[in-house]
This record gives structure tokens, C-alpha cells and sequence, in this order.
């Protein structure tokens, strides 16, 4: 296809984004109400970022002729539940590379936060208190990563400098990665005991929802910190509310189950428990990498190459 016929729908204004093939015409659409062209013209598809499923999966049913739906997220259970109304061969890509910096460091800002005592601190500054005294160090630390991708790598990049006693993987399979041994899921009633931080980044998944029940929690040590930068679902909420109630763990989640917390839900005042409001992608670092990842795959559509991150084809 040599003249401009087929559309691509981008979330941002194609002005901002640099190396785009001309070949194509660019419609801006961030999941408002009314369309920006005729969905059948869509040959490429980048989803909305962070809107909910339903704004992101309705054009799909009016693209006949769409061959790639690429997420600005890297999980993509939000989109999967419109993929049925696409013809075979339709790629889905994910927004690998995107995230792992930003949501890295979230995930370390969260184990130091916690550990610390952070948000009493804040607390007490509002009340004027001086909360002086001795709060545990991330050093000497033993730190157990569950979900090994990307972003789990990443997380490890930046927890390297800071003298943990042990860092232990965990993936869907074993494998061995560039800095040790990747221990299987079936692996993890073995390892929590021995974990002082256990940091959740794996995708949700059927096997992974609900990974963190009652079960996984009890294996966790006394005292032992919880972090959540994956997806709610991944986490029973009830058994972490029971865990925290009795104050034997503590948490620290940038993403819930119910997703955003209604006012009144009782993990707003559990005890031991740090709150963000699913922001682990969301900050400065995103726009850059989406607008390179985004003309990359565009690129390589136009010059009939494959394209990167591929994480399923309909059928």
C-alpha cells in the first residue's frame, strides 16, 4: 500500500512524535466519545494509556482492516477481552521498554518509603511531631522479586547498589538470567520464609491472579514487606487486610483490588500500609519512550519488517 489510505490511530498528536513514516495518515484519538475518522480505515491501533477496557477495546469491533493493536502498558489484560471481534493474524504488542525505569523506581521508592517510616514521618510533620529513632535499612536485606521480566530486571538494576544480603528471582519458568538463577513459580512456598521484601511484577495472568492469597501470605516472615507494582487482582486483598490488621506484615501497593479504592474501603486505614495511586508508569519518563516505541513499530510496518513485542496473534 504506497498512498495514504490506511490511518493509524495514535493517543498523542503525531507533531510530537519524530520518524514517523509518511506513508500513513495519523489520527489522534485518546478514547473520547466521538471517533476521529472511520475506525475501518485503521491499519495500526495504539491504545489510549490508562483508560479503562471498555473506552480501549470499543473501536476494535469497527476495525476490519486493523493489523496491530500496540498497548502503552506492559500488561495487557485490559485489552484482551476485545481481541474475539478481530480477523486472524491481528498482532498485539506490548509497551516493553516503556516502563521498567519509571516503574523501578517506584518500586524502590516504595521499599525505602516503607522501610523507613516514611509516611509516619509525614504524618508528623503535619502535626508538628519530631519522630526521631532508628527505622530499618534496605541494606542487609533479603529481597525476593516475583515476576522476572523486564521491569523485574530493572528493579534489580536499582537495588543492586544498595547491600541487600540476598536478591532471588522468580519467573513463570526457571531459567538463568544475566545476574543468577530464575526460580519457577512453583518454587515460591520455598522462598518466602527466607524473604524480608517480597516485590510483586509479574503480569496478570490466570495463573497469577490471586498469587498472593492467604496461603502465600502466612509462608512470609514476620514483619516482612509486601510490595504490589504488578496488578491488583494479584493480591487477595481480604487475606493482606487480615495480615495487616494483626500486624504481622506490611504492604506497600501502587496497585489495588477494587481499582481506585472507593472512599471507605478499609485498606485506606490498614495498618502498615503504603498507598500509590497506580502511578508506577506514570511519570516523566513515559512519553519519551512510548513516542520512540511507537515510531519504531511504525516503522517497521511501513517497511514490512516484524514488529517488536509481539505477545500474541488472533486466530
Amino acid at each position: 500500500m504506497t498512498s495514504k489510505t490506511a490511518d493509524v490511530w495514535l493517543p498523542f498528536p503525531a507533531e510530537e512524535i519524530k520518524g514517523l513514516p509518511d506513508r500513513y495518515r495519523y489520527r489522534h484519538w485518546d478514547g473520547e466519545e466521538e471517533f476521529p475518522a472511520d475506525p475501518a480505515a485503521c491499519v495500526f491501533y495504539v491504545t489510549p494509556y490508562m483508560k479503562s477496557p471498555a473506552v480501549t477495546v470499543r473501536p476494535l469491533a469497527h476495525m476490519p482492516e486493523v493489523r496491530a493493536v500496540q498497548t502503552l502498558t506492559a500488561g495487557i489484560d485490559h485489552v484482551l477481552g476485545g481481541l474475539d471481534v478481530l480477523r486472524p493474524g491481528v498482532h498485539l504488542c506490548n509497551a516493553r521498554g516503556v516502563h521498567e525505569a519509571s516503574t523501578a523506581e517506584l518500586a524502590l521508592t516504595l521499599v525505602l518509603a516503607s522501610l523507613r517510616g516514611i509516611p509516619g514521618m509525614v504524618r508528623g510533620q503535619d502535626r508538628e511531631e519530631w519522630r526521631s529513632g532508628f527505622y530499618e535499612a534496605l541494606a542487609d536485606k533479603s529481597v525476593l522479586i516475583v515476576g522476572y521480566g523486564s521491569i523485574g530486571a530493572a528493579i534489580e538494576d536499582r537495588l543492586a547498589p544498595f547491600e541487600c544480603a540476598r536478591i532471588t528471582r522468580v519467573a513463570r519458568s526457571a531459567r538463568t538470567a544475566a545476574r543468577g538463577p530464575v526460580h519457577a513459580l512453583a518454587d515460591l512456598p520455598g522462598l518466602l520464609p527466607g524473604a524480608d521484601v517480597v516485590i510483586l511484577s509479574t503480569p496478570l495472568t490466570e495463573e497469577t491472579r490471586g498469587l498472593a492469597d492467604a496461603g502465600f501470605l502466612a509462608r512470609m516472615r514476620d514483619g516482612a514487606l509486601l510490595v504490589n507494582v504488578a496488578r491488583g487482582p494479584v493480591v487477595d486483598t481480604d487475606a493482606l487486610l487480615a495480615e495487616l490488621d494483626a500486624g504481622r506484615l506490611r504492604a506497600a501497593l501502587d496497585v489495588t483490588d477494587p481499582e481506585p479504592l472507593l472512599p471507605g474501603h478499609p485498606l485506606w486505614h490498614a495498618r502498615n500500609v503504603l498507598i500509590t495511586p497506580h502511578v508506577g508508569g506514570s511519570s516523566s519518563a513515559f512519553e519519551p519512550r512510548a513516542k520512540r516505541l511507537v515510531a519504531r513499530q511504525l516503522s517497521a510496518l511501513a517497511a514490512g519488517e516484524p514488529l517488536s513485542n509481539t505477545v500474541l496473534t488472533t486466530k
